[in-house]
Protein backbone atom coordinates (compact mmCIF):
# COMPACT_ATOMS: atom_id res chain seq x y z
CA UNK A 1 0.00 0.00 0.00
CA UNK A 2 2.50 2.38 -1.03
CA UNK A 3 1.56 5.49 -0.93
CA UNK A 4 3.90 7.66 -3.21
CA UNK A 5 3.45 5.40 -6.78
CA UNK A 6 5.38 8.15 -8.85
CA UNK A 7 8.35 8.14 -6.58
CA UNK A 8 11.94 7.87 -8.47
CA UNK A 9 14.29 5.43 -7.99
CA UNK A 10 16.43 7.99 -7.75
CA UNK A 11 15.18 8.92 -4.34
CA UNK A 12 15.22 5.52 -2.98
CA UNK A 13 18.12 6.23 -0.57
CA UNK A 14 17.56 9.80 -0.19
CA UNK A 15 14.08 8.13 2.13
CA UNK A 16 16.26 5.88 4.13
CA UNK A 17 16.18 8.48 7.20
CA UNK A 18 18.39 5.27 9.27
CA UNK A 19 21.37 5.44 7.41
CA UNK A 20 22.82 8.45 8.88
CA UNK A 21 21.59 8.34 12.48
CA UNK A 22 22.82 4.69 12.22
CA UNK A 23 26.31 6.26 11.31
CA UNK A 24 26.53 3.44 8.57
CA UNK A 25 29.90 5.20 7.06
CA UNK A 26 31.42 4.98 10.07
CA UNK A 27 30.41 0.99 10.19
CA UNK A 28 31.57 0.47 7.17
CA UNK A 29 34.91 0.90 7.72
CA UNK A 30 34.74 -1.98 9.98
CA UNK A 31 32.58 -4.19 8.56
CA UNK A 32 30.12 -4.08 5.31
CA UNK A 33 28.72 -7.50 5.85
CA UNK A 34 31.58 -9.25 3.37
CA UNK A 35 31.74 -13.09 3.44
CA UNK A 36 28.60 -13.63 5.26
CA UNK A 37 25.69 -15.17 3.08
CA UNK A 38 21.90 -14.10 4.38
CA UNK A 39 18.85 -16.30 3.21
CA UNK A 40 15.74 -14.51 2.24
CA UNK A 41 12.62 -16.24 2.12
CA UNK A 42 9.97 -14.21 0.25
CA UNK A 43 8.13 -13.92 -3.07
CA UNK A 44 11.86 -14.24 -4.88
CA UNK A 45 14.48 -11.82 -5.09
CA UNK A 46 14.81 -10.03 -8.71
CA UNK A 47 18.64 -10.43 -9.35
CA UNK A 48 19.10 -8.08 -11.99
CA UNK A 49 17.86 -4.45 -10.54
CA UNK A 50 20.70 -2.01 -10.11
CA UNK A 51 20.77 -2.13 -6.57
CA UNK A 52 21.56 -6.18 -6.64
CA UNK A 53 22.99 -6.64 -9.53
CA UNK A 54 26.31 -9.06 -8.83
CA UNK A 55 24.53 -9.28 -4.64
CA UNK A 56 22.77 -12.66 -5.44
CA UNK A 57 23.83 -16.36 -5.06
CA UNK A 58 21.35 -17.73 -7.80
CA UNK A 59 23.07 -20.78 -8.19
CA UNK A 60 23.58 -21.66 -4.31
CA UNK A 61 19.98 -21.99 -4.01
CA UNK A 62 19.14 -25.76 -3.27
CA UNK A 63 17.55 -27.65 -6.36
CA UNK A 64 14.89 -29.06 -4.26
CA UNK A 65 13.33 -25.94 -3.67
CA UNK A 66 15.08 -23.43 -6.36
CA UNK A 67 11.51 -22.95 -8.53
CA UNK A 68 12.33 -19.42 -10.40
CA UNK A 69 14.07 -17.70 -7.03
CA UNK A 70 14.48 -15.01 -9.24
CA UNK A 71 11.35 -14.15 -10.52
CA UNK A 72 9.52 -12.45 -7.55
CA UNK A 73 5.68 -12.21 -8.28
CA UNK A 74 5.28 -9.05 -5.76
CA UNK A 75 8.13 -6.92 -5.41
CA UNK A 76 8.58 -7.27 -1.41
CA UNK A 77 11.16 -9.84 -1.61
CA UNK A 78 13.27 -8.04 -3.57
CA UNK A 79 12.96 -5.05 -1.15
CA UNK A 80 13.86 -7.17 1.92
CA UNK A 81 16.62 -8.47 -0.01
CA UNK A 82 17.97 -4.40 -1.44
CA UNK A 83 17.74 -3.32 2.22
CA UNK A 84 19.62 -6.09 3.37
CA UNK A 85 22.59 -6.33 0.83
CA UNK A 86 21.70 -3.56 -1.74
CA UNK A 87 24.79 -1.74 -3.12
CA UNK A 88 22.93 1.67 -4.04
CA UNK A 89 23.84 2.17 -7.57
CA UNK A 90 21.67 3.36 -10.17
CA UNK A 91 19.64 5.20 -7.35
CA UNK A 92 18.37 2.33 -6.10
CA UNK A 93 17.77 1.47 -2.29
CA UNK A 94 21.31 1.02 -0.27
CA UNK A 95 21.66 -2.12 2.13
CA UNK A 96 23.03 -1.74 5.88
CA UNK A 97 25.09 -4.69 4.83
CA UNK A 98 26.65 -4.17 1.01
CA UNK A 99 29.40 -6.88 1.33
CA UNK A 100 27.05 -9.76 2.26
CA UNK A 101 25.47 -11.81 -0.64
CA UNK A 102 22.00 -12.76 -0.78
CA UNK A 103 20.36 -16.63 -1.18
CA UNK A 104 16.94 -16.45 -2.78
CA UNK A 105 14.19 -18.63 -1.67
CA UNK A 106 11.15 -17.72 -3.14
CA UNK A 107 8.01 -19.60 -1.60
CA UNK A 108 3.97 -19.57 -1.96
CA UNK A 109 2.63 -15.93 -0.76
CA UNK A 110 -0.18 -14.06 -0.89
CA UNK A 111 -0.07 -12.23 -4.23
CA UNK A 112 1.25 -15.66 -6.00
CA UNK A 113 -0.76 -16.67 -9.26
CA UNK A 114 -2.83 -20.18 -8.85
CA UNK A 115 -2.72 -23.24 -10.44
CA UNK A 116 0.91 -24.72 -12.31
CA UNK A 117 3.15 -21.90 -10.89
CA UNK A 118 1.59 -22.45 -7.15
CA UNK A 119 2.38 -25.83 -7.28
CA UNK A 120 5.54 -25.96 -8.48
CA UNK A 121 6.73 -23.50 -5.48
CA UNK A 122 7.83 -24.80 -2.09
CA UNK A 123 5.84 -23.71 0.85
CA UNK A 124 7.99 -21.81 3.08
CA UNK A 125 8.95 -24.36 5.58
CA UNK A 126 10.16 -26.50 2.69
CA UNK A 127 12.75 -23.57 1.83
CA UNK A 128 13.73 -22.72 5.35
CA UNK A 129 14.59 -26.91 5.78
CA UNK A 130 16.22 -26.63 2.99
CA UNK A 131 18.15 -23.38 4.14
CA UNK A 132 19.78 -24.71 6.80
CA UNK A 133 21.06 -27.40 5.09
CA UNK A 134 23.72 -24.47 3.40
CA UNK A 135 26.57 -22.49 4.34
CA UNK A 136 23.98 -19.40 5.33
CA UNK A 137 24.91 -17.75 8.28
CA UNK A 138 21.13 -15.84 8.05
CA UNK A 139 17.62 -16.89 7.50
CA UNK A 140 15.26 -13.64 7.59
CA UNK A 141 11.67 -14.18 7.00
CA UNK A 142 9.78 -11.32 6.38
CA UNK A 143 7.03 -13.09 5.95
CA UNK A 144 3.94 -14.67 7.94
CA UNK A 145 1.53 -17.89 7.84
CA UNK A 146 4.33 -20.39 8.89
CA UNK A 147 1.60 -22.11 11.36
CA UNK A 148 2.06 -26.29 10.64
CA UNK A 149 3.76 -28.58 12.81
CA UNK A 150 6.02 -28.51 9.77
CA UNK A 151 7.02 -25.02 10.01
CA UNK A 152 7.81 -25.44 13.84
CA UNK A 153 9.98 -28.19 12.98
CA UNK A 154 11.96 -26.30 10.41
CA UNK A 155 12.53 -23.42 12.94
CA UNK A 156 13.67 -26.00 15.35
CA UNK A 157 15.96 -27.89 12.84
CA UNK A 158 17.53 -24.78 11.34
CA UNK A 159 18.09 -23.67 15.17
CA UNK A 160 19.94 -26.12 15.19
CA UNK A 161 22.08 -25.95 12.34
CA UNK A 162 23.41 -22.88 14.39
CA UNK A 163 21.58 -20.40 11.65
CA UNK A 164 20.44 -17.11 12.58
CA UNK A 165 16.65 -16.58 12.46
CA UNK A 166 14.90 -13.27 12.09
CA UNK A 167 11.17 -13.14 11.40
CA UNK A 168 8.44 -10.18 10.85
CA UNK A 169 6.31 -9.95 14.02
CA UNK A 170 3.54 -8.71 11.71
CA UNK A 171 1.07 -5.78 11.08
CA UNK A 172 -1.80 -6.78 11.53
CA UNK A 173 -3.25 -6.87 15.03
CA UNK A 174 -1.93 -10.43 16.15
CA UNK A 175 1.79 -11.85 16.34
CA UNK A 176 2.97 -13.76 13.41
CA UNK A 177 4.49 -17.08 12.61
CA UNK A 178 7.27 -18.00 12.65
CA UNK A 179 8.52 -14.84 14.53
CA UNK A 180 6.56 -16.84 17.40
CA UNK A 181 8.20 -19.52 17.72
CA UNK A 182 11.41 -20.27 20.18
CA UNK A 183 14.83 -19.66 18.32
CA UNK A 184 13.81 -16.96 15.99
CA UNK A 185 14.39 -13.18 16.82
CA UNK A 186 10.75 -11.35 16.21
CA UNK A 187 11.51 -8.10 14.54
CA UNK A 188 9.22 -5.14 15.62
CA UNK A 189 9.42 -1.63 13.91
CA UNK A 190 9.99 2.23 14.75
CA UNK A 191 9.91 5.81 13.28
CA UNK A 192 11.78 8.12 12.61
CA UNK A 193 11.39 9.37 15.93
CA UNK A 194 12.15 5.84 17.83
CA UNK A 195 8.62 5.60 18.53
CA UNK A 196 6.93 2.22 17.98
CA UNK A 197 4.97 1.91 14.98
CA UNK A 198 1.00 1.65 15.62
CA UNK A 199 0.84 -1.79 13.62
CA UNK A 200 3.78 -3.25 15.29
CA UNK A 201 2.35 -1.99 18.86
CA UNK A 202 -0.87 -3.99 17.95
CA UNK A 203 1.26 -7.31 16.33
CA UNK A 204 4.12 -7.55 18.66
CA UNK A 205 2.23 -8.79 21.84
CA UNK A 206 5.13 -9.64 23.57
CA UNK A 207 6.79 -11.39 20.88
CA UNK A 208 9.21 -8.76 19.26
CA UNK A 209 13.35 -8.97 20.44
CA UNK A 210 14.05 -6.87 18.78
CA UNK A 211 13.15 -3.26 17.26
CA UNK A 212 14.46 -1.35 13.93
CA UNK A 213 13.58 0.79 11.56
CA UNK A 214 10.37 -0.06 9.94
CA UNK A 215 8.14 3.21 8.73
CA UNK A 216 8.13 5.54 5.44
CA UNK A 217 10.96 3.50 3.58
CA UNK A 218 11.44 2.92 0.05
CA UNK A 219 10.54 -0.39 -1.35
CA UNK A 220 9.27 -1.64 -4.95
CA UNK A 221 6.00 -0.76 -5.81
CA UNK A 222 5.17 -4.02 -7.74
CA UNK A 223 6.78 -6.57 -10.29
CA UNK A 224 7.68 -4.91 -12.79
CA UNK A 225 10.18 -3.12 -10.86
CA UNK A 226 9.58 0.22 -12.60
CA UNK A 227 9.55 2.82 -9.21
CA UNK A 228 9.53 2.55 -5.65
CA UNK A 229 6.90 3.46 -3.12
CA UNK A 230 6.73 4.57 0.12
CA UNK A 231 6.41 1.85 2.75
CA UNK A 232 6.11 0.70 6.54
CA UNK A 233 6.54 -2.63 7.97
CA UNK A 234 7.99 -5.10 10.54
CA UNK A 235 9.49 -6.68 7.16
CA UNK A 236 11.64 -3.87 6.59
CA UNK A 237 12.45 -4.23 10.66
CA UNK A 238 12.91 -8.15 9.80
CA UNK A 239 15.69 -7.03 6.71
CA UNK A 240 17.32 -4.18 8.76
CA UNK A 241 18.05 -6.67 12.18
CA UNK A 242 19.39 -9.23 9.53
CA UNK A 243 21.75 -6.74 7.94
CA UNK A 244 23.38 -5.58 11.45
CA UNK A 245 23.59 -9.42 12.32
CA UNK A 246 25.58 -9.75 8.99
CA UNK A 247 28.13 -6.46 9.76
CA UNK A 248 28.85 -7.84 13.49
CA UNK A 249 29.21 -11.67 12.18
CA UNK A 250 31.50 -10.45 9.57
CA UNK A 251 33.86 -8.33 11.90
CA UNK A 252 33.71 -11.36 14.29
CA UNK A 253 33.41 -14.56 11.67
CA UNK A 254 34.35 -17.33 14.18
CA UNK A 255 31.40 -16.19 16.70
CA UNK A 256 28.53 -18.41 16.86
CA UNK A 257 24.87 -17.26 16.80
CA UNK A 258 24.79 -17.29 20.09
CA UNK A 259 27.51 -14.67 20.63
CA UNK A 260 25.92 -12.61 17.67
CA UNK A 261 22.51 -12.92 19.24
CA UNK A 262 24.00 -11.74 22.14
CA UNK A 263 25.56 -9.20 20.94
CA UNK A 264 22.23 -7.35 18.86
CA UNK A 265 20.30 -7.96 22.28
CA UNK A 266 22.99 -6.25 24.64
CA UNK A 267 24.03 -3.21 22.69
CA UNK A 268 20.41 -2.03 21.92
CA UNK A 269 19.69 1.24 22.64
CA UNK A 270 16.58 1.07 25.61
CA UNK A 271 15.25 3.07 28.39
CA UNK A 272 14.40 -0.22 30.59
CA UNK A 273 16.29 -2.74 32.05
CA UNK A 274 17.98 -5.27 30.27
CA UNK A 275 16.31 -8.16 31.74
CA UNK A 276 13.05 -7.05 31.76
CA UNK A 277 12.50 -7.03 27.37
CA UNK A 278 9.63 -4.53 26.45
CA UNK A 279 6.19 -5.79 25.24
CA UNK A 280 6.31 -3.46 21.73
CA UNK A 281 10.26 -3.08 21.52
CA UNK A 282 11.60 -6.01 22.69
CA UNK A 283 15.34 -5.57 23.88
CA UNK A 284 15.49 -2.25 21.99
CA UNK A 285 16.54 -0.03 18.75
CA UNK A 286 19.40 -1.92 16.76
CA UNK A 287 22.82 -0.24 17.17
CA UNK A 288 25.41 -3.02 15.55
CA UNK A 289 27.86 0.43 15.17
CA UNK A 290 28.64 -0.28 18.99
CA UNK A 291 29.78 -3.58 18.27
CA UNK A 292 32.10 -2.79 15.43
CA UNK A 293 33.35 -0.01 17.55
CA UNK A 294 34.46 -2.07 20.26
CA UNK A 295 37.39 -3.95 18.73
CA UNK A 296 37.72 -5.82 22.33
CA UNK A 297 33.89 -6.79 22.76
CA UNK A 298 32.91 -9.47 24.60
CA UNK A 299 30.06 -11.55 23.51
CA UNK A 300 30.30 -13.98 26.17
CA UNK A 301 29.95 -17.63 25.76
CA UNK A 302 29.78 -19.17 22.47
CA UNK A 303 27.56 -22.25 23.53
CA UNK A 304 25.31 -20.77 25.80
CA UNK A 305 21.97 -19.02 24.12
CA UNK A 306 20.99 -15.61 25.52
CA UNK A 307 17.40 -16.19 25.01
CA UNK A 308 17.43 -19.83 26.65
CA UNK A 309 14.77 -19.00 29.28
CA UNK A 310 12.06 -18.21 26.05
CA UNK A 311 13.41 -20.88 24.03
CA UNK A 312 13.07 -23.73 26.66
CA UNK A 313 16.92 -24.04 26.73
CA UNK A 314 20.20 -23.49 24.58
CA UNK A 315 19.74 -22.62 21.04
CA UNK A 316 22.43 -25.25 19.79
CA UNK A 317 22.27 -28.10 23.01
CA UNK A 318 18.52 -28.69 23.18
CA UNK A 319 17.42 -28.08 19.29
CA UNK A 320 19.14 -31.22 18.22
CA UNK A 321 18.28 -32.24 14.21
CA UNK A 322 17.00 -35.66 15.86
CA UNK A 323 13.86 -33.48 17.46
CA UNK A 324 13.74 -31.34 14.38
CA UNK A 325 12.46 -34.14 11.75
CA UNK A 326 9.70 -34.64 13.92
CA UNK A 327 6.74 -33.60 11.55
CA UNK A 328 9.20 -33.12 8.80
CA UNK A 329 6.73 -34.46 6.16
CA UNK A 330 5.35 -32.60 3.23
CA UNK A 331 2.01 -30.63 3.69
CA UNK A 332 -0.89 -31.81 2.86
CA UNK A 333 -4.45 -30.56 2.81
CA UNK A 334 -4.90 -31.35 6.09
CA UNK A 335 -1.79 -30.02 7.47
CA UNK A 336 -0.53 -27.52 4.91
CA UNK A 337 0.50 -23.63 5.78
CA UNK A 338 -2.37 -21.49 5.29
CA UNK A 339 -2.19 -20.25 2.19
CA UNK A 340 -0.77 -19.57 0.30
CA UNK A 341 -1.68 -18.21 3.49
CA UNK A 342 1.67 -17.62 4.59
CA UNK A 343 1.71 -13.95 3.72
CA UNK A 344 4.46 -11.64 3.27
CA UNK A 345 4.64 -9.23 6.33
CA UNK A 346 4.74 -6.51 3.27
CA UNK A 347 2.28 -8.11 1.20
CA UNK A 348 0.11 -6.67 4.40
CA UNK A 349 2.27 -4.04 4.47
CA UNK A 350 0.94 -0.77 6.80
CA UNK A 351 0.37 1.87 5.10
CA UNK A 352 2.63 5.31 4.75
CA UNK A 353 2.27 7.54 7.97
CA UNK A 354 0.63 5.14 10.39
CA UNK A 355 -0.41 6.94 13.53
CA UNK A 356 1.26 6.25 16.64
CA UNK A 357 -1.11 7.25 18.71
CA UNK A 358 -1.40 8.10 22.61
CA UNK A 359 2.49 8.74 23.13
CA UNK A 360 3.96 11.51 24.90
CA UNK A 361 7.65 13.10 25.87
CA UNK A 362 7.71 11.29 28.74
CA UNK A 363 10.76 8.93 28.81
CA UNK A 364 14.43 8.56 29.43
CA UNK A 365 17.91 8.14 27.82
CA UNK A 366 19.39 4.69 27.57
CA UNK A 367 22.99 3.47 28.54
CA UNK A 368 24.78 4.35 25.47
CA UNK A 369 25.04 8.26 26.46
CA UNK A 370 28.17 8.10 23.62
CA UNK A 371 26.13 7.97 20.76
CA UNK A 372 26.11 11.35 19.27
CA UNK A 373 22.66 11.37 17.56
CA UNK A 374 20.12 11.75 19.79
CA UNK A 375 17.37 9.44 17.72
CA UNK A 376 19.86 6.69 19.11
CA UNK A 377 19.96 7.95 22.72
CA UNK A 378 16.31 8.39 23.43
CA UNK A 379 13.63 6.08 23.00
CA UNK A 380 11.45 8.30 25.50
CA UNK A 381 8.56 7.84 22.67
CA UNK A 382 9.27 3.95 22.84
CA UNK A 383 8.88 4.18 26.70
CA UNK A 384 5.75 5.80 26.03
CA UNK A 385 4.20 3.72 23.76
CA UNK A 386 4.85 0.60 26.69
CA UNK A 387 3.18 2.24 29.55
CA UNK A 388 0.18 4.09 27.74
CA UNK A 389 -0.56 0.60 26.30
CA UNK A 390 -1.10 -0.73 29.90
CA UNK A 391 1.20 -3.31 29.85
CA UNK A 392 4.49 -2.05 31.65
CA UNK A 393 7.94 -3.00 30.63
CA UNK A 394 8.63 -6.52 31.91
CA UNK A 395 6.63 -8.45 30.04
CA UNK A 396 8.65 -11.84 29.43
CA UNK A 397 7.63 -14.11 26.36
CA UNK A 398 7.46 -17.51 28.25
CA UNK A 399 3.86 -17.76 26.64
CA UNK A 400 5.72 -18.21 23.48
CA UNK A 401 3.67 -21.03 20.98
CA UNK A 402 6.37 -23.95 20.68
Amino acid sequence: MGLAPNAAAADAKSQQWYLEPMQTEQMWKVSTGEGVKVAVIDSGVNANTPSLKGQVLVDEVPKSVAYRPTADYTGHGTTMAELIAGTGAGGGIQGLAPGAKIVPYRVQLEGIEEGAEKEKTPLSWQALRAAADTDVKIISMSIGGMTSEEGKAAVKYAASKGKLLVAAVGNDGHPDAPAIYPYVIGASAVDSTGTVSEFAQKSSNGFADLSAPGEDLPGWCDATFREYCTYGGTSDATALVSASAALIWSAHPDWTVNQVTRALLDTASRSWPKDEPSKYAGYGLIRPRVVLADPNYDAGAPDVDPLAKINGGDVLAKAGAKDAQDGGGSDSAGGAEPGASASASGASQAPEKSSTGGTSAAGSSTEAADDSNTLWISLGAVAAVIVVGGAGVAVMRARRAR
